[in-house]
């Protein structure tokens, strides 16, 4: 028997981790130990545009180790942006060069984000 939401009583709902590339075979704890380590969860923009209208959207999440370097993996993202986001007006002409400089620092870390709400740690101080 089960709830109204699917869940079966007694049993706790078991949240699963959302696409992150790069954490292949890597266990929750392991990904916490690299998190504290200084790995980060990072996403990057791209933008789109096609003359009357601009698209912007974020990229999958990438996990980025201690050590590597970020903008290279957002270096495709930017790419993107540049050949095909400044088509739009107005928007892709302000869009594209703000998510080529988001890319080029690093992206929007978002590990604090996915560790609240996934992995259960939220903010604590390491």
């Amino acid at each position: 028997m089960t709830t109204s939401g699917g869940q079966i009583p007694g049993q706790e709902a078991v949240q699963k981790l959302p696409l992150i590339l790069g954490i292949a075979g890597v266990s929750r704890q392991e990904l916490e130990d690299e998190i504290a380590q200084g790995g980060r969860l990072v996403s990057f923009e791209y933008c789109i545009s096609f003359l009357i209208f601009t698209l912007r959207h974020s990229s999958p999440i990438f996990f980025i180790r201690p050590g590597q370097w970020a903008w290279a993996r957002g270096l495709p993202f930017s790419l993107v942006s540049l050949v095909l986001g400044w088509w739009g007006v107005p928007w892709g002409v302000v869009y594209t060069p703000l998510t080529i400089l988001a890319n080029s620092l690093g992206g929007r870390d978002i590990t604090a984000e996915i560790r609240s709400q996934f992995l259960g740690s939220g903010n604590e101080a390491s």
